[in-house]
């Protein structure tokens, strides 16, 4: 049988397979440390259960409007203005199944054949992958710690081509939790922007933040994408939530691609979503803030004896991203070897980095600080032995 050749350009996620090797090993009975995942171990907050819960008793199963519920896109407005002093209209806000969904609208928006894309490499390979399914040709542009591990004003001028429509970037970044500041952003765009350009800016982690105030672009320009969702700092993954900011002028296409593409977000986790705004939900997540902060310093503490500490601790997220070349060249057989050997589950850079992947590798602390010190002690004896 014959594909779509665009098929072709979308990897598999090698992370997936660790963790079908990982659950096999559990299965048979060892004791195997989960830091693959990008999924913390807490469950999602109470008072979102409850309103979930809620919403299902009251029967609030039919469907919502294509661009979300109405309650839920005023709150999440009212979120940007509380926390971001950013000026969103709910009009401008439409509500997808997951981050994903936002990502698949603005990029069937906005890229197609003959366009090019700019993201930064390491970078989520579902955004380059989205990008590419569109049509459109992916130019990843290398960086590392002198730029922040971010894409910049000054990469995206030296990189930008007669042909790129677009520059993509993440902040906080999967997978190495670095972000960009006010200033920084601020530059990004407007280079963007005198291009003529389009930008688009994932904020996927946003309030997961641990040495800066969380940042949000719409508080810079109304002309930026910007895609978020209900599944990092919310704790909603299984409930497959998320957003999309538009510019006013995007509305009415993005609305219609949604009609036609997934017609609406689920909703009774769209009533549930709610009550993630909520104080009391809000509390709650601060205090797993706090608790996701101090297992990244316990991680890091545990890292500086083996050399594998990141020289630009991550500011965000729940990863880190390190560099293994003074002990292995293939990120793909160290995982594996890793996991059988010491039965630690960590993910393999070539998953995020098109150059630079097979000597990297990310590690999520999702994990109680015990089992992440148990997880370092059992690193530590893997590589004393490479």
């Amino acid at each position: 049988m014959a594909w779509n050749p665009r098929v072709n350009l979308v990897a598999p996620f090698r992370v997936m397979h660790l963790l079908e090797l990982a659950q096999a090993r559990e299965a048979a009975g060892h004791d195997v440390i989960h830091l693959e995942v990008g999924e913390p171990d807490f469950a999602t907050p109470a008072p979102v259960m409850a309103a979930g819960q809620q919403a299902l008793a009251q029967g609030r199963t039919r469907y919502t409007p294509a661009a979300g519920l109405p309650a839920l896109r005023e709150a999440i407005s009212r979120h940007y203005a509380e926390h971001f002093a950013a000026t969103v209209a709910p009009e401008r806000i439409l509500v997808t199944p997951g981050a994903s969904g936002a990502l698949l609208l603005a990029s069937q928006l906005l890229a197609g054949p003959g366009d090019r894309v700019l993201m930064a490499d390491p970078n989520y390979p579902c955004n380059r992958h989205f990008m590419a399914l569109a049509g459109a040709e992916v130019d990843t542009v290398s960086v590392g710690p002198e730029s922040g591990w971010q894409l910049d004003a000054e990469l995206i001028q030296q990189h930008w081509q007669t042909s790129t429509r677009l520059a993509m970037l993440a902040t906080p970044s999967n997978p190495t939790g670095h972000t960009l500041d006010a200033v920084k952003l601020n530059a990004v765009a407007e280079g963007v922007f005198a291009k003529g350009g389009e930008l688009v800016v994932d904020e996927i982690y946003q309030g997961l933040n641990y040495d800066d105030a969380p940042l949000s672009a719409t508080a810079l320009t109304p002309d930026a994408f910007v895609v978020n969702s209900f599944s990092k700092y919310f704790g909603m993954t299984g409930w497959r939530l998320g957003w999309l900011v538009a510019p006013e002028a995007a509305v009415e296409p993005l609305t219609r691609l949604a009609q036609n593409v997934f017609l609406a977000a689920s909703t009774p986790a769209q009533y549930a979503a709610l009550a993630a705004f909520t104080p009391e939900c809000r509390a709650i997540l601060e205090t797993r803030r706090e608790t996701l902060k101090a297992r990244r310093d316990a991680l890091l503490a545990g890292l500086v004896p083996l050399g594998l500490a990141p020289s630009l601790p991550p500011q965000g997220a729940f990863y880190l991203w390190l560099d293994i070349s003074r002990y292995s060249r293939d990120s793909q057989a160290f995982c594996e070897r890793l996991l059988e050997e010491e039965n630690v589950a960590i993910t393999p850079g070539i998953d995020f980095a098109v150059r630079g992947g097979e000597h990297h590798v990310r590690i999520a602390f999702t994990n109680e600080v015990a089992r992440l010190e148990e997880a370092v002690s059992r690193l530590s004896r893997f590589v004393g032995r490479l």
